[in-house]
């Protein structure tokens, strides 16, 4: 459970806030002043500060740059009025997540603080490189082959220096977690570490996200307000999915990899940064450049180090090593004694062809340990978990008979039913939101309604989950059945 302090002279609204927070599943601490919140900061070190501007003796400018020198890379959400909306400014420059003018919509507030705790946990948690599962207490890199090993060397000379890498491979091979062992490593371990994903991003917001924007620069800039690149200033920059960065901004980032400075959207002063770029994509950066989707010149800037991540079928001689692995780590999460696997269900896993790579993995060994009953992971079980990609593990003995079993037959029932009734308008829509209100409901139940882990287990954020929970009036108290079944 993730721990946020308040510091706000206001009783209401710290109130509001602990109410509001606590609902949202967050253990909440205030304190009514800056000397009192410092000294909260330093007995209990909570994941994220939520921190006001305007605050008797020690201001919020004083007490960001007192948090600050406790712990660099806590994440402090700085609530300012109007008024004062440069000293927010100020303090987001010298390391603040970020900035909220109020009165602000809870829902905005929300999706800010979810993304410094994420971004909390980028910074601080541990990556273990090179460790045998049993060893592994959190994320981990794991893997023996010659293709790992290769990794871990490169890991381990670029880390201490400044140098930008670039790290390649196929979707879910690991790319961040690397970029995130390369920073813990560095000897900017203990600045600020920033996740910009470059596909994720609207490409109208991206470049405001970046290198942030001058006081009427578009419509609705009512003010100044420092990008990612600024923030990070002294620390470590990931730049994810960059082959998808819009070829516009591809030139403001050469600038920043040469001149070591930024230009601010709609400004005309150079801003002087001191960031590490770590960069990772997918994609194929040579059939970019020359299909002119990519520059060149920034593609020989990016590569100064390259790290290349080998797709899971190419390096089957760590599934065991990566099954035990997530065992382990999910049985953990999930409170529960770890069973095991059967060798027919590790054989399954060896037969399978893994498309999303060791991100797939992890998912099928997680969706196994929720629909076991604590017996060891059959083959049964993988086959279930794979679903409809998983045809050639199907063939390997106990793993569930004949090749056109299908996992999803209840499922089809259940739409064959629906679909043969009276049509009516919606009905895709109605469908959709029938399962979806079906799974959000098991998942809740399944995590005892603790909605931080039901998010997880659904792969979305906590602000998506809540209004999702909102949109289909579940009422948390209440197991719910799952009417699709």
């Amino acid at each position: 459970m993730s721990h946020i302090l308040i510091i706000d002279d206001d009783d209401q609204l710290r109130k509001s806030f602990l109410k509001l927070l606590a609902e949202e599943g967050y253990k909440v601490a205030s304190a009514a002043s800056g000397e009192a919140g410092l000294e909260m900061v330093k007995k209990t070190r909570p994941d994220l500060v939520v921190l006001d501007m305007r605050l008797p003796g020690m201001n919020g400018l004083e007490t960001f740059r007192a948090i600050h020198g406790i712990d660099p890379r806590l994440p402090v959400i700085i609530m300012t009025a109007y008024g004062t909306t440069e000293t927010a400014i100020e303090a987001t420059k010298q390391g603040a997540f970020d900035y909220l003018l109020k009165p602000f919509d809870v829902p905005d507030m929300l999706a800010v603080i979810e993304k410094g705790l994420a971004a909390g946990r980028f910074m601080r948690s541990p990556v273990d490189v090179d460790v045998a599962p049993e060893n592994a207490f959190g994320e981990a890199i794991i893997g023996r082959g010659p293709a790992m090993q290769a990794v871990y060397k490169a890991i381990g000379r670029v880390a201490p220096t400044d140098a930008t890498v670039l790290i390649r491979g196929e979707s879910g091979t690991g790319k961040e977690l690397v970029a995130r062992a390369v920073y813990q490593h560095s000897l900017r371990s203990k600045k600020p570490f920033l996740i910009i994903n470059c596909v994720a991003i609207p490409e109208t917001l991206l470049e405001s996200e970046l290198f942030g924007y001058e006081k009427g620069a578009f419509t609705g800039a009512a003010h100044r307000r420092v990008g990612k690149i600024e923030q990070a200033h002294g620390g470590t920059i990931f730049l994810d999915e960059i082959g998808d960065m819009p070829f516009s901004l591809q030139s403001k980032m050469l600038r920043l990899l040469q001149e070591k400075s930024i230009e601010r959207l709609g400004g005309r002063e150079t801003v002087p940064v001191d960031v590490r770029i770590i960069a990772a994509t997918n994609r194929n950066l040579e059939a970019a450049i020359a299909e002119g989707r990519f520059r060149e010149d920034l593609y020989y800037r990016l590569e100064v180090v390259t790290i290349h991540l080998p797709p899971l079928g190419q390096r089957r001689v760590d599934i065991p090593l990566l099954t035990q692995y997530f065992l382990a780590r999910y049985a953990g999460e999930m409170g529960l004694d770890n069973p095991g696997a059967t060798d027919a269900a590790r054989e399954a896993l060896s037969h399978h062809s893994w498309p999303g790579n060791v991100r797939e993995l992890g998912n099928v060994i997680q969706k196994a340990l929720i629909f076991n009953r604590g017996m060891p992971l059959s083959a049964e079980d993988i086959v279930r978990a794979i679903g409809d990609k998983g045809a050639a593990v199907r063939h390997v003995p106990g793993a569930g008979g004949a090749p056109d079993d299908d996992p999803d037959a209840a499922l089809r029932e259940w739409a064959r039913g629906t679909l043969s009734g009276e049509s009516r308008e919606n009905m895709f829509d109605a469908c959709m939101d029938r399962l979806g209100r079906a799974l959000i409901a098991e998942a809740l139940n399944l995590t005892g309604g603790n909605r931080s882990r039901a998010a997880r287990l659904l792969g979305m954020s906590r602000p998506t989950l809540h209004s999702r929970i909102e949109k289909y009036g579940i009422r948390l108290e209440t197991a719910v059945r799952d009417e699709a079944g």
